[in-house]
């Protein structure tokens, strides 16, 4: 009994863990291993600086802070183009047809696994520890991963 607290602690180190010089992972690896996950995905500070980048890079400007635009909604079930961490980091790099542009080039290598992170938790895709449950940034609305569907109510007009 007196071991579940201190596996606790243990496992929960991660989450706020600053590690400001992660290396990226292998994108070769990523494609050719099903079972790949993106370790940027379970810390807290990457994911911000997804989110960062993610206004940055002026992703909102198509993807209206994951809800969708011009360009698809990030926070559903619908994933054109795919939702496993190289597919997204796919698109992101190489760009999509009708509209996605291409960020080869612009974007550096771990930023873009940042924002894959990033795009990924709008949709709850990554470890809810991982997931910050502040905003970090001066805003006065919630962290959009954090953001529970709210249920419909039908109402008569008065």
């Amino acid at each position: 009994m007196a071991l579940l607290p201190v596996a606790l602690t243990v496992t929960s180190c991660k989450r706020e863990e600053r590690n400001f010089n992660t290396p990226p992972p292998n994108v070769s690896e990523a494609q050719t291993n099903p079972s790949f996950k993106n370790p940027l995905e379970e810390n807290a500070y990457s994911l911000s600086e997804g989110k960062r980048l993610f206004s940055q890079y002026n992703c909102n400007g198509c993807h209206a802070q994951g809800g969708g635009g011009m360009g698809p909604a990030l926070m559903d079930e619908k994933w054109i183009y795919g939702a496993r961490p190289e597919q997204v980091f796919a698109t992101i790099v190489e760009g999509r047809p009708n509209g996605m542009p291409s960020f080869r080039g612009r974007v550096q290598e771990t930023q873009v696994w940042q924002l894959s992170a990033y795009v990924r938790s709008l949709s709850g895709h990554v470890p809810k520890d991982a997931a910050s449950s502040r905003d970090d940034h001066m805003q006065g609305k919630p962290p959009e991963s954090r953001t529970k569907e709210q249920p419909i109510k039908n109402t008569s007009p008065p």
